[in-house]
């Protein structure tokens, strides 16, 4: 896949990052939406884990796969959160796995394979 303009891209990128953990948040828990999508939007910390490469941002470095928190085997410990009976918990689990298909999404739009 073509790499699509950076511009469009990031655009991109920070919308599903910063508005759509809302739109999920008020589909799957219409009476704590605004908490929901509050603690989805908290699962951005799972981008700690750049302060460990070099250099810490890389625009044209995929995270998926790199990062220790974006990994499968992370996305796997986030898949199991949806099992605890909790919303806030199931919150975060799809936070997480959201950040991680946001950040596979950002892969695809630059150019990135991600199963190569």
């Amino acid at each position: 896949m073509e790499a699509v303009p950076d511009v469009v891209r990031h655009l991109i990128h920070y919308a599903c990052h910063l508005l759509v953990p809302f739109l999920i948040a008020r589909l799957f828990w219409k009476e704590h939406w605004l908490q929901a999508g509050l603690i989805m939007l908290a699962t951005m910390l799972i981008d700690v884990d750049h302060l460990l490469a070099d250099p810490i941002f890389d625009p044209h470095r995929c995270s998926l796969g790199f990062h220790p928190l974006h990994t499968w085997r992370a996305a796997a410990v986030y898949a199991t959160l949806l099992f605890i009976p909790s919303w806030r918990w199931r919150a975060v689990a799809v936070g997480c796995l959201w950040h991680l298909a946001t950040d596979g999404i950002d892969c695809l739009l630059g150019g990135h394979c991600l199963f190569c």
